[in-house]
């Protein structure tokens, strides 16, 4: 079982940055492939970025490619989100997802953090 745990959300200006983290107890989250979603209000969760293994390669939603960067510490089992030039419209609950070697889906999933952007 892994149990994934967001921080650093929190209410910024529009313009400003923040930085998540995820971190994992339980088991290692060496194998899995770490994301970054989002659900703003009444819209359904969204992907926002992905760093995979064994090789990080990373994805972004086209949204925020250029803004966001995604990156992961193994030895401190731990994956960021740092999240620049932040916009209203990325007001949302974020989440912290793992998937499993060979799984279709996210398997894991965090209990997630509150961002809001004011403009």
């Amino acid at each position: 079982q892994v149990q994934l745990v967001e921080s650093g959300g929190g209410s910024v200006q529009a313009g400003d940055s923040l930085r998540l983290s995820c971190t994992t107890s339980g088991r290692t989250f060496r194998g899995y492939t770490m994301g970054w979603f989002r659900q703003a209000p009444g819209k359904e969760r969204e992907f926002v970025a992905g760093i995979h293994w064994p090789v990080p390669y990373t994805t972004y939603a086209d949204s925020v490619k250029g803004r966001f960067t995604i990156s992961r510490d193994n030895p401190q089992n731990t994956v960021y989100l740092q999240m620049n030039s932040l916009k209203p419209e990325d007001t949302a609950v974020y989440y912290c997802a793992a998937q499993s070697t060979g799984s279709p889906t996210y398997d894991y999933w965090g209990q997630g953090t509150q961002v809001t952007v004011s403009s």
